[in-house]
């Protein structure tokens, strides 16, 4: 299956069609037709590959077009023919000496078995690969996101949720590690759920989902990775997309990727800017129990009950332009060398309008304060990446080395207005320097194993200087606050060695390895004059294995042992503040946490369906706990002196997590795809907290999604998708449910060379989060709202892209890129 899928891309993407040329003395005519055995259907973007008998030399070839059509032009010679269609068994003729035009009449392709550990679902555009450790799903013609994104395409993908917060999630579970191309980028940024809503989802080609990692992938992320892989065309020649957008809340958006190959040069670049208007809201109501106890916990005043209501409204706008350019040099057949250059610059603007009323035992009003809170944050990355591939031979065996350096800055600045006059400035930046190192080395060893060894480092600094200072009305200056100003430099070195050998022996697949970490992390608090170091080293093991029940039916069972590292973020313990009331408070004692997971899958295709299954158990040890609790410091509200909350992260005892999914496809007709998928996970918690409270708890959750693509008259495509995250409760919290509705449309114009699209985001605007908070001081009810219903309209544009390519010139030498086996 590697070998069909390598040749279609190759194909598809450099070999087609010299038909446009005018054929030199020793070419010759090559035409046919491919379709399928069963269906008698014609087969579009089928390949045909004529590799030549003299060693050394590239292969050609063409794909057929949407009769199943094939017609191009060849040297005179001998070749080995392939027909081959993803999904389908390949046909070849061996020796073939073509000295003439030859038309090799109606081939016929049946559908494939799986490969090693593979399998793949075709759906239109839009296609599933599911292989030992990872869901490959090729974002293709995803009409929802449509000048969306990233965190659209993501909140799309079966088994990834993402919640009003913009926080990711992979089946139920937060600790998600997300990576770019394969490896951590800037493109991610400081703020991973910030970064993510300002990327265009036109950069994005297929997203991997990896709930059981092997070896090969950091330790780091208990509920898996998310690999994003964006667009990178080699075609040959220039070729390129352009696409625009509007809507309403406000928005705006210009992106687009160009590419220029030329010989053994390949040139690209991907560049987007992106204006928006995030309006949204917040409300919450508290409720404080005035008890007081003694150091026994008797209890010596009953005061009467205090009501707090607090709300906030956001008016955000986000600016935001990046571009990647790169150069990939094909030193010869066997070797190429990858530079490139990433740049992001997000301009962004928070006004928030926060009011806080107070209340006594009777409901009584006794004060109100408006506090308006405008920030301005500028971000800024830049990136170096270099990759060298070198290939040996077409079986596999290959060495990879990659080098990537990113600065990222992140300043942000607020002139805090407390009824009507400024009273505070709030300032944070935050500064980062990351450095990775990486090195993999495959050998095959026959023609069904494989094995792999591999080093990587990833070093990291990073400094936030976060300052606060109130205004002094007798002087009429600002002067720092020694409780709340502070710098925090923290330091996290990462060094991994990793093994890993696969085989397949008859229908049984196996990828077993082996990774050791060792993590050295500092924290350097100069403004208190802390200081501390953690080190850590660990082995995570690996098991990934496929069994072959069927030719459309398979069963697979993974290991494989994971860890959480806390965010420098969760460590600083230096308060920060969204309100004067709510105040969130790292924690430098916070331990990484460990888990073990196992994972039971099942996979069967039968006529128009396609299901798709598994079973998952993890148990983790010293669990990440986020807790709320009355901090016992007071801030005064127009002459009265209110609670403050603070929250923050703390390890808890033991997590053990159960859950199921499945995703079930059916493809009625050409016109009609529809699949759901469904996900259901229950947490139990054990643990007290160092002041014994008891947070032990077992909730149960769940959520599926619809969607459904249906092909209207005129050739207008339709999509809707229907979302629901069923309520949840933990020690302290319980949330509702929220149902969520997107709903698109779209149609190719220019001859198929353009689309214009329309979507609507969240259609009944009920995308909300609503919860109640329970402690022994104090009861809180809330519901927020990051986005509120939204509208775009965009047009895309395609420039030597057009669905049928057999116009496409080959290069001067008349062969196309050598592909891997």
């Amino acid at each position: 299956m590697q070998k069909v899928f390598l040749s279609f891309i190759f194909i598809a993407l450099f070999s087609t069609t010299s038909w446009a040329q005018n054929k030199s003395n020793s070419e010759v005519i090559v035409s046919g037709k491919i379709q399928d055995k069963d269906t008698k259907t014609p087969l579009e973007y089928a390949t045909v590959v004529l590799k030549s008998n003299i060693p050394g030399k590239l292969a050609t070839g063409g794909i057929t077009n949407e009769n199943g059509e094939f017609n191009f032009s060849v040297e005179t010679g001998t070749y080995t023919v392939s027909f081959e269609y993803i999904g389908f068994k390949t046909q070849a003729v061996a020796d073939k000496i073509i000295t003439k035009d030859i038309n090799f009449g109606i081939t016929y392709l049946s559908e494939d078995a799986q490969a090693l550990g593979e399998v793949e679902i075709i759906a239109e555009k839009t296609t599933v690969e599911i292989k030992l450790d990872k869901k490959i799903y090729n974002v293709g013609k995803d009409l929802t996101v449509r000048g969306g994104t990233v965190s659209d395409v993501l909140d799309n993908i079966p088994s990834v949720s993402v919640d009003v917060e913009g926080n990711v999630a992979l089946r139920g579970n937060d600790n998600v590690r997300i990576l770019i191309n394969g490896k951590p980028s800037g493109l991610v940024g400081l703020n991973s759920s910030e970064a993510l809503r300002q990327l265009p989802a036109e950069s994005i080609e297929r997203v991997e989902v990896i709930t059981s990692p092997s070896a090969r992938y950091d330790a780091e992320g208990t509920g898996g990775i998310l690999n994003i892989i964006l667009k990178r065309s080699k075609l040959q020649g220039l070729n390129g997309a352009i696409t625009a957008n509007a809507g309403y809340a406000p928005a705006a958006g210009l992106s687009g990727n160009i590419n220029y190959r030329t010989g053994n040069i390949n040139i690209f670049n991907t560049t987007g800017y992106s204006y928006r208007e995030v309006p949204g809201q917040s409300t919450t109501s508290n409720r404080y129990f005035n008890k007081d106890y003694d150091a026994n916990g008797i209890l010596i005043a009953d005061n009467p009950d205090t009501y707090l209501d607090e709300s906030s409204e956001y008016d955000r706008i986000r600016k935001g332009f990046n571009t990647n350019f790169g150069v990939e040099w094909y030193v010869d057949d066997s070797a190429s060398l990858t530079t490139s250059v990433f740049y992001r610059n997000n301009d962004n603007e928070s006004n928030t309008a926060n009011t806080v009323q107070r209340f006594d035992e009777n409901r009584n009003l006794t004060s109100t304060s408006l506090r308006l809170d405008p920030e301005l944050e500028d971000d800024k990355t830049i990136q170096y990446a270099l990759n060298f591939d070198k290939r040996f031979n077409d079986s596999g065996h290959k060495l990879t080395f990659d080098f990537q350096y990113e600065d990222t800055q992140e300043n942000e600045n607020s002139l805090v207005n407390t009824n009507g006059l400024i009273s505070e400035k709030v300032g944070n930046l935050e500064d980062q320097q990351r450095i990775l190192l990486q090195t993999d080395y495959v050998l095959p060893i026959g023609e069904k194993s494989q094995f792999e060894l591999g080093y990587r480092g990833n070093f990291n600094n990073t400094t936030t200087d976060y300052s606060v200072a109130f205004l002094d009305t007798d002087t009429n200056t600002f002067e720092s606050s020694s409780d709340l100003t502070n710098v925090f430099k923290y330091r996290e070195y990462l060094t991994a060695v990793y093994t890993q050998f696969g085989s397949k022996i008859g229908k049984f697949s196996y990828l077993l390895g082996l990774r050791l970490e060792n993590t050295q992390i500092t924290l350097d608090q100069p403004t208190s004059g802390d200081f501390s170091k953690k080190d850590y080293t660990g082995l995570f093991p690996t098991v990934n294995l496929s069994y072959q029940l069927t030719e459309k039916e398979s069963v697979t069972l993974a290991y494989s042992r994971r860890l959480r590292r806390p965010w420098s973020f969760f460590l600083n313990p230096f308060p920060s503040r969204s309100s004067i009331t709510n105040v969130f408070q790292g924690n430098p004692d916070l331990d990484p946490s460990y888990s073990g997971q196992v994972d039971l899958g099942y996979i069967k295709r039968f006529g128009k369906f396609t299901f798709d299954t598994s079973a998952y158990y993890a148990h983790a040890t010293d669990v990440f706990n986020f807790i709320s609790y009355d901090s016992g410091n007071t801030v005064l509200i127009e002459g009265e002196q209110v609670p403050v909350i603070n929250r923050g992260p703390i390890n808890l005892s033991t997590e053990d997590r159960l859950g199921f999914e499945f995703t079930l496809g059916y493809r009625a007709s050409k016109k009609w795809n529809i699949n759901g998928n469904f996900n259901f996970f229950q947490n139990e918690t054990e643990g007290i907290t160092p002041n014994g409270l008891d947070l032990s708890n077992k909730s149960t959750s769940w959520f599926a999604r619809i969607n459904n693509k249906y092909t209207l008259p005129g050739g207008v495509e339709s999509q809707t998708q229907l979302f629901y995250r069923g309520p949840s409760e933990d020690a302290q919290n319980t949330r509702e449910g929220s149902f969520s509705t997107n709903l698109a449309f779209s149609k190719d114009v220019f001859n198929e060379r353009a689309s214009i699209s329309f979507n609507v985001s969240d259609l009944f605007n009920s995308r909300k989060r609503v919860q109640t908070t329970t402690t022994p001081t104090f009861y809180a009810e809330s519901e927020f709202q990051w986005r509120e219903r939204s509208f775009n309209l965009s047009f895309t544009y395609r420039f030597n892209q057009q669905k049928n390519r057999q116009e496409r010139q080959r290069n001067s030498n008349g062969g196309g890129e050598e592909f891997e086996g």
